[in-house]
């Protein structure tokens, strides 16, 4: 991988996530379509930041080739603090990539709003440096 294919991720990556937070400003009680709509661009940015990870990782010699292995090997290499906190958005995305059930929905989407942004942004921030 190189830095071209990197930055390239990173472009994409902070396009997505622009979008999932301009999403969570969004009054949540005027349609259902605004949770639908948060937690699909909450999908594509978490699809994206583990993409990031992992081209970060093989630039460093790291080979990955899951999303959860990407997550351990990227908190070994000291890319994130919380390790446990990506674990939890992990596990977030595939419940809400395998399955919809409406009162799940509003959970995750309160765990992307209070807890999930807050990782995603702060990868953002560290990977610009």
């Amino acid at each position: 991988m190189n830095q071209s294919k990197i930055k390239e991720l990173l472009i994409d990556y902070k396009e997505a996530l622009n979008r999932l937070n301009e999403s969570l400003k969004e009054d949540l009680s005027k349609s259902s379509t605004i949770l639908d709509g948060t937690i699909q661009r909450f999908e594509f940015t978490f699809e994206l930041a583990w993409k990031l990870l992992r081209a970060i990782l093989q630039e460093r010699g790291v080979s990955t080739n899951s999303p959860k292995i990407t997550i351990k090997e990227a908190f070994r290499e000291k890319l994130f603090e919380d390790g446990q906190g990506w674990i939890d958005m992990l596990e977030d995305r595939n419940l809400t990539s395998h399955t919809y059930k409406q009162d799940l929905a509003k959970e995750i989407y309160e765990r992307i709003k209070n807890k999930h942004i807050k990782l995603l942004n702060s990868l953002r921030d560290k990977s610009e440096k």
